[in-house]
């Protein structure tokens, strides 16, 4: 039998297989009949289930008339208010050819739709959810921010114009309206403090432009902050989202809102099984907000924080780290008429215990301005309730105007300072002669950390004058920057040895 001809050696295996066929068929009546005899009393190898899996159908089926496709059109190099460009497209991944028409059509190429200034105008896709039968929408900031041209794709192909009523960056939430003329299908928000770790969801949505998609996982973690904004609390999931879901809903088995999907991680730039949603309970009173008012005001304390370490729980006496720890006071804010103190530690706003800098800025953020609050400060070894009236970010913006005289304030040094209380030097084996203010943290880029300056360091000296608080300081410092200075010199101790440092200014 030859090898080099591949036909000849398919040519009698299928010849061989085609003879053995016609001979059992040929064989007789008696081999056809007994063959049918069995096929005919055995079962077929499949599993019937006891217990069926029920699936999301009936829940996709009541849910997904209410999302809808959001399409934007945006001038190049439209910036949002965070500075980032909005055109910037989801990175597509290496696709096969068929597909790359498919891509365009949903996404638009730069230059799809010459304007008439010779531009060319970007197109995005985003997710949406219809909230009241009137036709207000829910989807994220991101999706229609520097956007001159929405519209509203319902799941019945009817398209819309739509009007973004409000926008919200801090929370990345923005309201839409749409006039149908006629009722429109709604969904409505859940109580996302019920949901717990493992519980099913489903996300619907549009990612990458394919409109109706459906994928199910489970709620992941709870109270995630990815540095998206000052008020992160995310939902972490695992119901894969993608580009193009921003600002779709997250369901529960109950058909209620319970997230807004808003963000991935991807080091691919497609779903790895993590993404991010926002909770329905910061949602609802952000879209009450911006529904009545076009924004959203928040309450405004006026201090920074820093947190509670170890080591500084242990000097000021408390047991644990929960709390914060006040690091200046505004003037002329709500804490300094309240009497709040530079080094008090605040561990309950309330009445609702605080454990970090991120519980007691929601906490002051869903204040209304004007209402009372009752604070629990620990200071000098005892716990003190205090009553502060919360202000407003508007009346924030004012005092900061009036205090910089119109100019914008500079970047901020970045580290924070406590004075060396006989704990703190009996913490750090500070001997009594040793005199100076502790730079408790240097926050990572900023200009302390640039000019040399570590965690542990004594500022003695700033210029050339000895300093003992850190009111002393940050008075010099503030005074050096009013004076146009580009830097200024610290005379730091180090492990017991002193020196030197420019801290720069400008």
């Amino acid at each position: 039998m030859s090898k080099e001809n591949p036909q000849f050696l398919k040519l009698p295996r299928a010849f061989m297989i085609a003879l053995l066929f016609s001979t059992a068929i040929g064989a007789g009546g008696g081999a056809w009949l007994a063959s049918s005899q069995w096929a005919a009393n055995a079962a077929p190898l499949s599993v019937v289930p006891q217990n069926p899996q029920p699936g999301f159908a009936s829940l996709v089926a009541k849910v997904k008339p209410a999302v809808v496709q959001i399409a934007t059109v945006s001038t190049p190099g439209q910036t949002s208010q965070d500075g980032q460009d909005n055109n910037a497209m989801p990175q597509m991944p290496d696709l096969p050819p068929q597909f790359g028409d498919m891509f365009r059509r949903y996404f638009g190429q730069p230059g799809n739709g010459r304007m008439g200034n010779g531009q060319r105008a970007q197109r995005a896709l985003g997710s949406g959810f219809i909230i009241d039968p009137d036709g207000y929408i829910v989807t994220n900031n991101h999706v229609v921010d520097g956007a001159r041209d929405v519209s509203v794709t319902l799941t019945d192909g009817n398209k819309y114009s739509a009007k973004v009523v409000g926008r919200d960056a801090k929370t990345d939430l923005a309201l839409l309206k749409i006039s149908a003329g006629k009722p429109l299908p709604y969904v409505a928000f859940g109580n996302s403090d019920n949901a717990q770790e493992g519980d099913w969801v489903i996300a619907v949505g549009n990612p990458y432009g394919l409109g109706g998609t459906v994928t199910a996982g489970i709620i992941s973690a709870h109270g995630r902050n990815i540095n998206a904004g000052p008020y992160d609390d995310f939902m972490q999931i695992d119901a894969p989202i993608n580009p193009g879901n921003s600002g779709g809903p997250l369901f529960n088995q109950s058909g209620q809102v319970v997230g807004i999907d808003t963000a991935i991680y991807s080091p691919t730039g497609g779903s790895v099984g993590i993404g991010f949603a926002i909770p329905a309970n910061v949602a609802k009173s952000v879209m009450t907000q911006l529904r009545e008012h076009g924004q959203v005001a928040r309450g405004w304390l006026g201090i920074s924080m820093q947190p509670l370490t170890q080591a500084l729980a242990k000097a000021v006496g408390l047991p644990n780290t929960d709390g914060v720890v006040v690091d200046t006071v505004e003037g002329g804010s709500p804490a300094s008429r309240a009497e709040l103190q530079q080094g008090d530690v605040i561990t309950a706003f309330n009445g609702k215990p605080i454990k970090d800098a991120r519980d007691l800025a929601m906490a002051v953020a869903n204040t209304a301005s004007g209402d009372k609050a009752s604070m629990t400060v620990w200071r000098n070894q005892a716990s003190h309730p205090m009553t502060v009236t919360i202000g407003s970010e508007e009346k924030k913006a004012q005092v900061a105007s009036a205090a910089g005289d119109g100019v914008a304030p500079p970047r901020p040094v970045g580290m924070s300072l406590q004075p060396l209380t006989p704990d703190m030097r009996s913490q750090l084996n500070i001997g009594p002669s040793t005199a100076g203010v502790l730079v408790a943290r240097v926050t990572p880029g900023s200009k302390a950390e640039e000019s040399g300056i570590q965690a542990g360091d004594i500022i003695q000296r700033v210029g050339a004058n000895k300093v003992a608080s850190p009111a002393e300081v940050a008075s010099a410092i503030r005074a050096a920057e009013q004076q146009k200075k580009e830097a200024i010199t610290l005379l730091v101790n180090r492990n017991g040895v002193t020196s030197y440092l420019g801290l720069q200014l400008a």
